[in-house]
């Protein structure tokens, strides 16, 4: 088979990972063309500001649940052997209140905080929290041993990764999909055979796509040099239906992950001061640790910060198809489940490269 010129339009997670994957094959040369790049960080570029971690909130049964387990074998093993991708383990405990029903986050939450999950054979320690071990206000809750990515060392080390399989990096900012497709783009200097459209929130502008399915859900943490030993997420609170609590400590020195919220269609790029303070406030109580018992004056604040999950109504788009006469696939949409599906996610759409340059070469026959 001739090699295939591929092109990555987007160097979030979804991007750098699918085009890990794809150059872990033979007959592929890859260029990945974006505008934000591992060390940027800018509100149209949604990867850095995550938390992140792996707490599946996908329905049993979905695409989106198989994503999310064969994603998690990946995460487990870096873990487990590359301690130099910047993902370490992490106990997690997860409390439902009933009276968060309805509320955007309950609803994000939802598959999280089901009495009886289907991803609870994904961790081997998973157990029910006992009764007598949860708040007044609490009606169930889990607890596991899940990851935490300090997406600082993590996006590198893919870029890293790419770099050592041929993959070539440039910046590009493109108006239509199909312009990654022009002479010139690809390294090579010649047309790119199939397009990969990883932009993420960018699909809703973006020409040739335009996904009007696609939203933000704004998310804002604040960044602390307290430690805490567990990842802790309350399905809501008592401050707002679009408001979050959740704490988890990011590998190898990158700080405590504050949060948060999932506001959405708000495209507010700055922090808001008082919800930041309504943040603390929820976190220390719940984490009396973090102050070792004091106030959140104690807290030492690295930054604040805010990203734009890019949620799409319908669930992430994974498929192929033919624009102006170029093939692309899309990955994109993945709301705030961005590193938690990422392998799955990508596993997909290299299979629809695959597919996509076949048909190409039965079409030169």
């Amino acid at each position: 088979m001739t090699e295939k010129r591929i092109v990555v339009v987007g160097a979030g997670v979804a991007g750098l990972t699918t085009a890990l994957l794809l150059s872990k094959k033979s007959g592929y040369k890859i260029t990945i063309a974006a505008k934000h790049m591992p060390g940027d960080y800018d509100i149209q570029y949604a990867s850095p500001w995550a938390g992140a971690n792996s707490m599946p909130v996908s329905v049993g049964g979905t695409d989106a649940a198989e994503w999310d387990k064969n994603t998690w074998f990946a995460l487990e093993e870096l873990a487990r052997h590359h301690p130099d991708a910047g993902v370490h383990f992490q106990k997690a405990n997860i409390y439902n209140r009933k009276k968060d029903i309805g509320s955007d986050t309950a609803k994000w939450f939802s598959e999280l905080l089901s009495p009886d999950p289907w991803w609870k054979t994904l961790f081997p320690d998973y157990k029910q929290i006992p009764r007598t071990e949860l708040g007044a206000d609490v009606d169930n809750g889990h607890h596991f041993t899940s990851v935490c990515i300090n997406t600082a060392i993590y996006l590198p080390w893919l870029v890293s990764r790419c770099l050592e399989n041929g993959v070539v990096f440039k910046r590009a900012v493109f108006s239509h999909i199909t312009d990654a497709a022009a002479r010139g783009v690809h390294h090579s200097g010649q047309a790119a055979d199939v397009v990969l459209n990883c932009t993420g929130l960018g699909s809703r502008s973006l020409g040739g796509v335009a996904d009007e399915l696609v939203y933000p859900a704004r998310g804002q943490i604040v960044v602390v040099r307290n430690e805490a030993d567990e990842m802790v997420s309350v399905s809501g609170t008592d401050d707002g239906p679009d408001e979050a609590m959740y704490i988890m400590t990011r590998a190898a020195g990158g700080g405590t992950i504050l949060g948060g919220c999932y506001q959405k269609h708000n495209w507010e790029s700055q922090p808001d001061p008082s919800l930041a303070l309504r943040i603390m406030k929820r976190c220390v109580k719940a984490c009396p640790q973090l102050t070792n018992g004091r106030g959140i004056e104690h807290l030492d604040v690295i930054r604040h910060g805010v990203g734009l999950r890019p949620v799409r109504d319908g669930g992430a788009r994974i498929e192929k198809e033919k624009i102006d006469g170029t093939w692309v696939v899309h990955n994109y949409g993945h709301g705030g489940a961005g590193y938690q599906c990422s392998y799955g996610c990508a596993q997909v759409a290299a299979r629809l490269v695959d597919e996509a340059g076949l048909e190409g070469e039965k079409a030169k026959l």
